[in-house]
């Protein structure tokens, strides 16, 4: 156990009983994640500018934002042989550890491959569904000072699983800052072209493509105000993975876990950013005291204090409620990014959680090892849109097309069927175009 002195922790501390509790914790979740009308029309003239000079705009834009003196794309390029630099030249630990996560998001990845299917009828009429990979995909990695090696991993191996021609990324490098580790990280996941930008402009270049930046299918990856912003406007002639909100962790405990492991698992996700939410809940009154003194307790150890500090007084929780039935009720309510069942037979629980992004099982499954190297894609569904939206996976980067093949005999059956009801929606021409393979 840490030693240190506590000091008094600004949180909410909520009880399902009390008269309050709907509207307190109706206040806690909501999320604005819409852009003002500011950056809405930034974001529009960036577009627009890359849109109608291409790389010239892109090399404008990022030496103003990016406080960089390049003079063309060339300097904004990286090639496949900087990459493998990268990669060989970090310490040894850190290659192993890299490529130890790689080869675990791989395999999981490797279980989620759709494949095709068909059935035949018995008057021979096939049907089926055909999968197939997108063409180009684009990512979007956070640069600077906040750079994500990991956020490389989880977006771009689905995609080289799924079969995906091409892997574009993109990756600002503000005061020309370049993070070995996340060009290391894209030479082990099959990135096919690095591009050193950033913001808006990077969005705009992926989904029109400009002279040097290739046109992509589809963009995934996190990003900030501005990213999030341009992935929304640009939806339509590219697809996105999501509109994703802050970081979130919901940690529910029987009261049989260590206190300061908890108080840990909800900093990791408080440490994020002053909009990160950590929200603890428990049924033993006792025990949500205990996690409130190891976290007054450990706050002042960690690196990141201030920031878990706001996050945890903005945005943080410690619920007590009555009983397991009123846990599980919440969970679905909250319907959270990463979600904890440190509990003695989690699996009991299993069956009646409807809502979550991903569900770590047991007093042993920190969240941080799905962060980094569990296997499973860390790119989740935040802000409650884990009620109708999945992790990030191979699916995301693949489509399906259905397969119809009429035999003759089938033609004549589906064509009588296809024919009333076409000329109960007066639309006489499918009628007649189902109608002509009519056997008499």
């Amino acid at each position: 156990m840490t030693d240190s002195v506590a000091t008094s922790l600004d949180i909410s501390r909520l009880s399902t009983q009390d008269a309050d509790f709907d509207a307190r914790l109706e206040a806690l979740l909501a999320w604005e994640g819409v852009s003002d009308a500011e950056v809405q029309s930034r974001v529009e003239e960036i577009l627009r500018g890359v849109r109608e000079r291409g790389d010239a705009a892109l090399v404008e834009y990022t030496n103003r934002f990016d406080r960089l003196s390049a003079k063309g794309m060339d300097e904004l390029t990286l090639g496949a042989e900087r990459l493998r630099q990268a990669f060989e030249g970090l310490p040894v630990e850190q290659r192993e550890a890299l490529a130890a996560a790689a080869e675990r998001v791989r395999v999981y990845h490797e279980h989620q491959k759709p494949g095709s299917w068909q059935y035949t009828e018995s008057d021979g009429t096939v049907l089926g569904q055909q999968v197939t990979a997108l063409d180009r995909a684009g990512i979007y990695v956070p640069g600077g000072k906040a750079a994500y090696p990991s956020s490389v991993l989880m977006n771009a191996i689905p995609a080289h699983v799924a079969g995906v021609r091409e892997i574009v990324m993109v990756v600002p490098t503000p005061d020309g800052i370049l993070n070995e580790l996340v060009l290391a990280a894209a030479h082990l996941a099959g990135v096919d072209w690095v591009f050193t930008l950033g913001g808006a402009q990077a969005v705009a270049a992926l989904a029109y493509g400009t002279e040097t930046v290739p046109r992509v299918d589809k963009i995934v990856g996190p990003g900030n105000i501005y990213v999030a912003t341009a992935k929304r406007a640009v939806f339509g002639q590219v697809g996105i993975d999501m509109i994703a909100g802050p970081s979130e962790i919901l940690v529910i405990s029987d009261g049989a876990t260590d206190p300061d492991w908890l108080a840990m698992d909800l900093f990791s996700q408080a440490e994020h950013d002053e909009d990160a939410q950590a929200i603890f809940v428990s049924w033993d009154a006792e025990h949500v005291a205990a996690v409130e003194e190891a976290m007054s307790r450990l706050l002042p150890t960690m690196e990141r204090e201030p920031i878990i500090r706001d996050s945890l007084a903005g945005r943080g929780a410690l619920i007590t409620c009555r009983d397991r039935d009123e846990a599980v009720a919440l969970i679905n309510r909250i319907a959270p990014e990463h979600l904890e069942l440190s509990l003695a037979d989690p699996e009991a629980l299993l069956p009646e959680i409807r809502h979550a992004g991903a569900i770590f099982m047991g007093r042993y499954t920190a969240e941080a090892l799905g962060d980094y190297c569990a296997g499973p894609n860390h790119v989740l569904p935040t802000s409650g849109t884990a009620r109708f939206s999945s992790p990030l996976g191979v699916y995301d980067f693949q489509k399906r097309s259905s397969i119809i093949q009429c035999s003759a005999d089938g033609a004549s059956v589906l064509g009588r069927t296809a024919s009333v009801l076409a000329r109960g929606e007066s639309l006489t021409a499918h009628a007649r175009s189902a109608e002509y393979r009519i056997k008499d």
